[in-house]
């Protein structure tokens, strides 16, 4: 593990909304590296949020982030993407009474606002009078949920995409940047739009087709499974619930990858039927070398 670049805390108070697999690794990172002061988790269940303050994840465990918003420097919230612009502006609305009106709202109590979410249009379109909010996306994740499957590397290495609105200072981009940074992650800028559309075929897209394939197998054939078959569809084990919000926040770009990969299939059930070896072996030839392009990076998706 590489060591933040900073010998004091970059941020001196950051709040968890949702102290899951997420939150919980984003809230052990933070620890690890000493880039933050004082780590505050927010949960719907006192159980759940107390049991992972006594882990050590946490440093103090509440149930309202009304109780802790005016006081913290960064706000993330790690809670699904169907309801994470709602949770937003509920968090806000003491601050921030204009937040439902067309202008801004630039309350000097509100901290800088992100979150984890892997769609973004739907979310930031929400939220773009709340200048103190930027999407972020850190592609890294797991199957795994819950705060027990907390990983402190689990964002080093991995890639950061921020999506700034037109409100956003370069102040708060730079630190927002600065902060994924100092849990080892690299940071690009993507409008919502563009970053929809990619990760609906890198992410979205990949989960569909794994969970279709899941669904192919037969309980007499389960005992013959090998690691292929196993690997391919590893991701559909992740959660229906979290899943089905993300598919159905970016259900455009999804559903054009889903024609794509049909398209793709037809091709080769036609080359099949026609026992041409040739495009068989070219269409075999040609994910061979997409899936070599992979080789060397290190940006996986949940």
């Amino acid at each position: 593990m590489t060591e933040s670049p900073f010998s004091s805390p970059l941020v001196k108070t950051v709040v968890i909304v949702g102290v899951g697999m997420i939150g919980g690794s984003l809230a052990a990172a933070l620890k690890s590296r000493n880039v933050a002061e004082r780590v505050i988790g927010v949960g719907r269940d006192r159980r759940r949020i107390e049991s992972a303050r006594e882990a050590g994840l946490i440093d103090e465990a509440v149930t309202d982030i009304r109780q802790v918003i005016s006081c913290s420097d960064l706000v993330v919230f790690c809670t699904p993407v169907e309801n994470l612009a709602a949770d937003v502006q509920a968090a806000v609305a003491d601050l921030c009474q204009t937040v439902a009106d067309p202008g801004s709202c630039n309350s000097p109590k509100l901290p800088l606002i992100t979150d984890v979410g892997s769609v973004k249009g739907s979310i930031c379109s929400q939220l773009t009078a709340i200048p103190q909010f930027i999407g972020s996306h850190p592609i890294a994740g797991s199957h795994r949920q819950g705060f027990e499957a907390a990983n402190p590397n689990l964002f080093e290495d991995r890639l950061c995409i921020l999506t700034p609105l037109p409100g956003s200072t370069a102040d708060s981009v730079r630190r927002l940047e600065q902060f994924w940074q100092a849990i080892g992650m690299k940071t690009l800028q993507m409008s919502p739009e563009a970053h929809d559309e990619a990760l609906a075929m890198t992410s979205h897209l990949p989960h569909v087709v794994a969970s279709a394939l899941a669904m192919t197998l037969s309980p007499e054939n389960r005992h013959l499974t090998g690691s292929g078959f196993r690997d391919t569809t590893r991701i559909a084990a992740g959660d229906p619930d979290l899943w089905a919000g993300i598919l159905l926040n970016n259900s455009q770009y999804v559903m054009r990858g889903i024609d794509d990969v049909i398209h793709r299939l037809s091709q080769v059930r036609e080359a099949l039927a026609r026992n041409d070896v040739s495009e068989v072996r070219h269409q075999l030839a040609v994910g061979q070398e997409s899936r070599k392009s992979l080789d060397g990076t290190k940006n996986s998706t949940t």
